[in-house]
């Protein structure tokens, strides 16, 4: 039968006697259990005895906790807390100093127990402590011994730090801001003073007067590792205590004396391994620096600032004014406000009569001002190429500066989590952040040309905006995530990361995700493509049977006339004509000109067609070019030149031609197309397959059976 299950099967021991078994009655009181097991060991005074783990924490038992001892524990019979507590505390006052040093020894382990603490705190032990620290007469060992029993009894939160005497308090800094003193002290002196700093105003002032920051980053350049992370820890426990104001000149001293430089080279890149408790101070850090941004991030522009006023017209003026013929103080006022108007739209601000409003949005605030005020400042040449670049575009095409600033200060927040309260167990910093100044700005300089070289990759408009910043984040986050060690490594990463390597990534991760990356199922999707892209071609054909209307654009980019083409039912003849305005699907009949499918030779797309040619005009016919091509027939003497309304008839016209010609479907709408088909019927038959595990290899087909005769005996039935 099993033990009921308030009987706990334990071994007891006690140094010079054999190990006793037993059960643990748990309903029998705590003194009877003693007094049971002294009388088995023929030991008098119950009382003065106690039992404790024997392993570990050797915590003491008490009624409280005596729940927990399991099945298999073993415990030890010892001196009682109070008499522990009793001969330790006389221990301490004796003046052999062997015996005191024991005994400080012995009274930092046992203060870890909660019920020891108590008994020697009642005995006014806090005191001896105290008048041992003050005194100063005791250094090395006795003292590290008395620092880190304090320690250990303060922990229990018996006594507030409040009570702490200033001689105490003094002497603790003391040992922290002297050089000739032992390592372990000033570790335990650096710990004693990170615990009092959170627990009131009063004591944060104190430490912070008394032990000052370039005391601390002495500390931080030691190479005793310990010391340096309790330094590290009295650091950040005075930045999270201090008030916004005070954190901030705190940091400011910090950056002046290049502890980011410093911690980069001689803590992240130390021949040690990082430690966690390291790793969390330094993210700690990271956040309560980055987290300065966050009162200019949630604070609106004000249109009535002059300060705010002439950090908006700055921005005009380093794109503009250098390239203007006339200053503007020569025009009118009418001229210069439309002057104005008219540069902070090309700027890409929303509301360019009144740029103000578009900063009134907080979060991002006045940060995304600051960041393109410093963009300009400090990279004058990206910054104007940036912007002339963009207000020299066809307005659809055109990356607005202004509008991508604010949404991208607005990622950058979300990324950095700031604004955001400090974990308290996070351990992710980034590594470049301590290699750089103003972390915040470089980085906004990075990826706004960022912005700028991926917009041009996705061939974006204005429509595309949400769609190109939700690329940028995501080319963030991801080069992040590789922890770069530097700036400079992290935009060659992130330049290298563009959109086709997005692309691919998203689809290596779909396949991941639906488990098709699995040899037969990659099988089954090569036997599927066929079919598939059989289904494709019919669209298309399709597509072309329902005929389009384009335009033609005359060499003054007057696109004023409309003419339709469309294929015959039977894929043989391709009818065209012009067209009136309010036609939009006119019959094939009414279309006068055709030519035979038979006659047509090659297709030509972009820069090779001979309407793009003849235009060729550089920047403006960028959006020609990518929407241009043309059927080359009769001997390749004659073209039929389209120029497609969007990018997906675009598309669907070349692939379906090439269908006409024989020849593969090249767009990228195809494989667009080809995935989402392939997906869906790979999800359709292997729906029978849900949570089982399909092997790379099939399994093996057995042997026919030897008794397996698959012949019939007429001859035997005839009889």
């Amino acid at each position: 039968m099993p033990p009921p299950k308030d009987v706990v099967k334990i071994a007891i021991q006690m140094v010079g006697a054999i190990p006793l078994l037993m059960e643990l009655q748990q309903t029998k009181p705590l003194s009877s259990v003693l007094k049971d097991i002294c009388d088995r060991w023929s030991l008098p005074n119950a009382e003065h005895y106690a039992l404790q783990y024997a392993d570990g924490r050797q915590t003491y038992i008490t009624e409280s906790n005596r729940r927990e001892i399991k099945n298999g524990s073993i415990l030890r019979l010892t001196t009682s807390p109070d008499q522990e507590a009793e001969r330790l505390y006389s221990g301490i006052q004796s003046n052999n100093a062997d015996v005191k040093t024991d005994s400080l020894k012995k009274l930092a382990s046992l203060s870890q127990d909660i019920t020891f603490a108590q008994e020697y705190i009642n005995r006014n032990g806090l005191k001896q402590i105290f008048s041992i620290v003050e005194e100063g007469r005791d250094t090395g060992e006795m003292l590290a011994h008395t620092l880190k029993a304090f320690m250990e009894l303060m922990e229990h939160d018996f006594v507030s730090w409040d009570t702490l005497s200033a001689a105490f308090i003094k002497k603790i800094v003391s040992y922290v801001n002297m050089n000739a003193v032992d390592a372990s002290v000033q570790q335990l002196s650096l710990s004693i003073l990170e615990n009092m700093v959170p627990t009131s105003r009063l004591l944060f002032e104190l430490v912070k007067k008394e032990v000052t920051l370039d005391r601390l980053l002495t500390h931080l350049q030691v190479t005793n590792g310990q010391l340096q992370l309790k330094a590290m820890a009295l650091l950040i426990a005075l930045l999270l205590a201090a008030t916004d104001a005070e954190r901030r000149d705190m940091m400011d001293y910090l950056r002046e004396k290049n502890i980011r430089q410093f911690i980069h080279k001689n803590i992240i890149h130390s021949s040690e391994p990082l430690g966690d408790e390291m790793a969390h101070y330094l993210y700690v850090l990271q956040s309560v620096s980055l987290n300065l941004c966050e009162r200019r991030m949630r604070t609106s522009m004000d249109p009535y600032s002059q300060e705010q006023r002439e950090l908006l017209q700055s921005l005009r003026q380093a794109a503009f004014e250098p390239e203007s013929e006339a200053p503007a103080s020569t025009f009118s006022t009418e001229r210069r406000r439309s002057l104005c108007t008219k540069e902070f739209r090309k700027l890409g601000f929303m509301n360019n009569s009144n740029p103000a409003e578009d900063l009134r949005r907080a979060p991002p605030g006045l940060l995304a001002l600051d960041s393109m005020v410093y963009f300009s400042r400090h990279t004058p040449n990206a910054y104007s190429r940036f912007v002339l670049e963009n207000s020299s575009r066809e307005d659809k095409h055109e990356c607005p500066f202004a509008r991508s600033s604010i949404q991208l200060t607005l990622i950058l927040c979300e990324i950095l989590h700031i604004g955001e309260p400090c974990s308290e167990t996070a351990q992710a910093f980034y590594p470049m952040f301590f290699g750089q100044d103003h972390f915040f700005e470089e980085l906004f300089c990075i990826c706004i040309q960022l912005v700028n070289k991926t917009w041009k990759e996705m061939r974006a408009t204005q429509e595309d905006f949400n769609k190109v910043l939700q690329v940028v984040r995501e080319q963030i986050t991801r080069t992040l995530a590789l922890k770069p060690t530097s700036l400079e490594l992290f935009k060659t990463r992130v330049n290298a990361l563009n959109y086709s390597e997005i692309l691919k990534l998203r689809q290596t991760e779909r396949l991941h995700q639906e488990e098709t990356l699995a040899v037969p199922v990659l099988a089954l999707r090569e036997r599927l493509k066929p079919e598939l892209l059989e289904l494709i071609r019919q669209q298309r054909l399709r597509h072309l049977c329902g005929g389009t209307l384009f335009r033609k654009i005359s060499t003054r980019r007057r696109q004023d006339k409309l003419w339709y083409c469309r294929l015959s039912p039977n894929h043989k003849m391709l009818h065209y004509g012009d067209v009136e305005e309010e036609v939009t699907s006119p019959a094939i009949e009414s279309l006068p000109e055709k030519i035979p499918v038979a006659d047509m030779k090659m297709l030509l797309v972009g820069k090779e067609c001979p309407h793009t040619k003849e235009k060729s005009s550089g920047k403006q016919n960028k959006d020609v070019l990518e929407l241009a091509f043309s059927i080359v027939y009769d001997v390749e003497e004659y073209s039929l030149n389209f120029i497609a309304p969007t990018r997906y008839e675009f598309c669907l016209w070349t692939d379906g031609l090439n269908v006409l010609l024989g020849k593969e479907m090249t767009s990228e709408r195809t494989q667009t197309d080809l995935d989402v088909l392939l997906s869906m019927e790979l999800k359709l038959r292997l729906l029978d397959l849900e949570n089982i595990s399909i092997p790379d290899t099939p399994p093996p087909v057995p042997k026919p059976p030897s008794n397996l005769n698959f012949c019939y005996d007429f001859s035997q039935a005839e009889q």
